[in-house]
């Protein structure tokens, strides 16, 4: 099997190898979680059980099995196996391993090429690899934490499967731990965790398999080792010690970013300000520019909150100005006033659906011209425009007149609700035209 995967090459190096390379599994069965992506009865599994894998791009966030799954291939192939890292490779790398694969082919061996980060390529690296994957030089495995329909060529998604791979669930975490514990590849039964330590480290991990051996491996070298048959204790005070913070991932321009300000919107609509406040928090945390986190909660304060309470955009307009003035750390308290607000603010998307059903209208239906009687006044040949009415001079300040255009009538656009505010004004303006029209 040929493959630059050299860390493993020999048990020497494995031995001073970090404990999360120690435990990479050896097989499908080893690998913790991930049983959507390659579980029993998978394509990716079946695929790879049978040798027979075509071009695959393995999308996940960070610590979740890529390149786990690279390893298992690598191990299990009859094909030859080698990697290319996006991080340092030239087209020149590319084009070498294409050369070497178009060789193994004639001599009728298949090749596996495994770029890592492939996001990371460039489109002319990419498009380099377009031939050889199409015409099965090269199986193709990428790997990527970034959304590849984004970060890789369209015409690459069409020649590959795109395989999901998902942030682990704590039971798996806590799994992955207990083996490593265990493992003669890993700390091999000469320490034992708390409860609590165990706690501290999925909590810390974030779904990130990668990181809890690590921290594992980081607190353990904080306490003599003991034997097997009277392992060393690894509490709660020496995994604060060895990872005192939890680096939640957060993206400021990628999925991440836009599925939680996603998240944050939904939350403030839906009237959960629990899950605001959590949503919110995770933007702080991940640095967030706080104005737009401000611009999000203007937006939403008229196009979910709109005239059911209108002071629902002044308290975001005001939340801007002071993630403007003021800043991090204290405007973190503006905008959670203000989105708080928003989220228990009652509800109307009428101005909205208002507008975009006007603008439907504008842009679809006829040219309508404006009635006489509302036509500007203050040029020569405008009294005969037709009689307008000034509401002012009129009982209740409102007089029965037309507004709209001929062939559009009142109710055409705005539907209030019968909710907040908006509710209310609906009842005031009627009782407003009632007394006008007497």
């Amino acid at each position: 099997m040929d493959t630059l995967f050299t860390e493993i090459e020999d048990e020497d190096s494995l031995s001073d190898a970090p404990l999360a390379v120690r435990m990479r599994p050896r097989s499908l069965d080893e690998l913790v979680g991930q049983e959507e992506a390659c579980g029993p009865g998978s394509w990716l599994r079946t695929a790879i059980q049978r040798d027979v894998l075509t071009s695959v791009i393995l999308f996940g966030p960070a610590g979740t099995g890529k390149t786990s799954i690279a390893h298992i291939i690598a191990e299990s192939t009859k094909a030859a196996f080698v990697e290319v890292s996006a991080i340092g490779g030239t087209v020149s790398d590319l084009r070498r391993e294409i050369k070497a694969a178009a060789d193994r082919r004639r001599m009728g061996r298949r090749t596996i090429l495994f770029v890592d980060e492939i996001h990371r390529f460039n489109r002319a690296q990419q498009d380099s690899l377009l031939h050889a994957v199409e015409d099965r030089t090269i199986v193709l495995v990428g790997a990527t934490t970034e959304n590849p329909y984004f970060e890789v060529n369209t015409a690459l998604i069409s020649r590959s499967r795109i395989v999901e791979l998902k942030s682990l669930d704590d039971a798996d975490v806590a799994k992955l731990v207990s083996c490593a514990l265990a493992d003669e590849r890993g700390l091999a039964g000469s320490y034992r965790l708390t409860d609590e330590a165990l706690d501290a480290i999925v909590v810390l991990a974030g779904g990130d398999g990668r990181a809890a051996l690590t921290s594992l491996e980081l607190a353990a070298g904080l306490v003599d080792p003991g034997t097997p048959d009277a392992p060393a204790v690894i509490d709660r005070d020496a995994v604060g010690l060895a990872n005192p913070h939890r680096n939640v991932p957060y993206d400021k321009n990628k999925d991440m970013h836009y599925d939680i300000i996603s998240a944050f919107i939904k939350s403030m609509r839906g009237s959960d300000p629990d899950a605001v406040l959590y949503w919110l928090a995770r933007m702080i945390d991940g640095g967030e520019d706080p104005k737009f986190i401000a611009r999000r909660i203007m937006i939403c304060a008229s196009e979910d909150v709109g005239n059911a309470d209108p002071q629902a955009l002044l308290i975001a307009a005001a939340a801007f100005k002071s993630a403007e003035v003021i800043g991090y750390p204290e405007c973190r308290i503006n905008l959670a006033q203000a989105a708080t607000y928003v989220a228990l603010a009652p509800k109307s998307n009428a101005a909205e659906a208002g507008i975009d059903a006007a603008l439907r209208e504008v842009r679809n239906g006829p040219v309508r011209p404006v009635p006489d009687h509302l036509r500007d006044r203050h040029r020569p040949g405008s009294e005969n425009y037709g009689d307008y009415k000034y509401p002012h001079d009129y009982p209740g300040g409102w007089v029965e007149q037309r507004y709209l255009p001929d062939g559009l009538e009142r109710g055409a656009f705005y539907h209030p609700s019968e909710r907040g505010w908006e509710a209310y004004r609906i009842e005031s303006c009627s009782r407003d035209r009632s007394a006008g029209a007497s």
